[in-house]
């Protein structure tokens, strides 16, 4: 159904004869109630049809692990579609529903990366574009990380050259990949195992020769250490697995800001409600690959509100207003309680605030289809 209504103008209104005394104080006395009516409810936008200045959450009906990044004037937008690389494009956030969007890589019928397709990353380094993904056969236990390549200035044009896997020389499991480019350098980001069994899901880092050659070994960052990280039982059904309980440290996104690179990430399983953020903090000029220059925060910074209607909030993304006036967070969740990893978890973005001390202050989750204002500056504002 279209979202504009033609609204008939029905027979003409001209009088064709004179008013009458009592038409004549019917209409005065029109005039005179409306002028004291109260004034019409604002048109409150509905999930993916925005209005002129506002919009709703979820973004869209659908997509885990929203992953978000903004070049000359475009936002591309990605998320787990667990069959193939789609990427969205849009000069507005709040009209991601209706963007334009093209599949761009699809796998091979078999093989290593053929299957379960996770948290797919699109970054910009060196003159060329670059999508970072988990893949396996099938079997959990291989997931990989691998990447493709397009020097095209618009990664909706070109073509996509597959660069391989991306790995440190342990080869373990690993998911989650994204990208810290500082001071020239490149630094893989994932979650993965320490050893060769499931059980646990650390954050780890490694620098990059290229954007598809790992040249370090990988130092740890993070694990499962605080009890709101480690809300891991696997639901009921699956216990007759060999692993009925996951501690959890995945999805690491950037942040950067005022001289300070924070890493925030999801904790616990995504299984469960209890899926929330937490925080490591490094200076700009600090060394990366030196876990002592991280600070680890003991508390999460952004979790559920059944309020909200806002359950297993995480795997987040950022970006910044058109105007570069305001920050943003675009994470998943779900809409009610015990809905688990699948295709319930849908992305929803709200605007965000610094503290006096550095850190972000992503606040409490806005209630879903709470009408929010557009991002400062955003071009289809009028």
């Amino acid at each position: 159904m279209s979202h504009h209504m033609s609204l008939s103008t029905g027979p003409s209104l001209r009088p064709n004869r004179p008013l009458t005394v009592a038409a004549l104080l019917a209409a005065l006395l029109c005039t005179f109630t409306n002028a004291f009516a109260q004034p019409s409810a604002p048109v409150v936008p509905s999930p993916g049809h925005p209005t002129a200045t506002m919009f709703v959450n979820p973004l869209l009906p659908t997509g885990a692990d929203p992953w978000i990044t903004f070049r000359d004037g475009f936002y591309y937008y990605m998320n787990t579609t667990g069959h193939n690389l789609e990427i969205w494009k849009t000069r507005s956030v709040p009209e991601l529903a209706t963007a334009v969007h093209k599949v761009v890589w699809t796998p091979p019928a078999t093989g290593p990366y053929s299957r379960d397709i996770w948290a797919p990353e699109l970054h910009f380094i060196r003159g060329c574009w670059y999508i970072y993904f988990a893949a396996d056969n099938g079997q959990n236990r291989n997931h990989r990380i691998y990447v493709i390549q397009n020097c095209s200035a618009d990664p909706l044009s070109g073509s996509w050259t597959f660069k391989g896997k991306v790995a440190d020389s342990t080869d373990r499991w690993a998911i989650d990949p994204t990208i810290l480019q500082e001071h020239g350098h490149i630094y893989l980001i994932w979650s993965g195992w320490p050893g060769a069994t499931n059980g646990q899901q650390n954050i780890y880092i490694a620098q990059l020769s290229n954007p598809w050659t790992v040249s370090s070994p990988r130092v740890l960052l993070s694990y499962p250490k605080y009890p709101w990280e480690r809300v891991g039982d696997l639901p009921s059904r699956n216990r007759i697995l060999a692993t009925p309980h996951v501690n959890v440290n995945e999805g690491p996104e950037i942040l950067k800001h005022d001289g300070s690179v924070f890493l925030i990430y999801s904790a616990s399983g995504c299984w469960t409600d209890y899926y929330e953020l937490g925080m490591l903090r490094t200076s700009i000029d600090s060394n990366p690959l030196d876990p002592k220059s991280w600070h680890k925060y003991d508390h999460p910074v952004f979790w559920q509100d059944p309020s909200a209607l806002a359950y297993a909030t995480g795997h987040n993304s950022f970006f910044q207003s058109p105007d570069g006036k305001q920050w943003w967070i675009l994470y998943h969740a779900n809409p009610a309680p015990d809905e688990g990893c699948g295709s319930h978890r849908a992305p929803r973005a709200q605007p965000f605030t610094w503290n006096p001390d550095g850190t972000p202050n992503f606040g409490r989750p806005v209630p879903l289809n709470q009408p929010l204002l557009r991002p400062s500056g955003d071009p289809t504002i009028h």
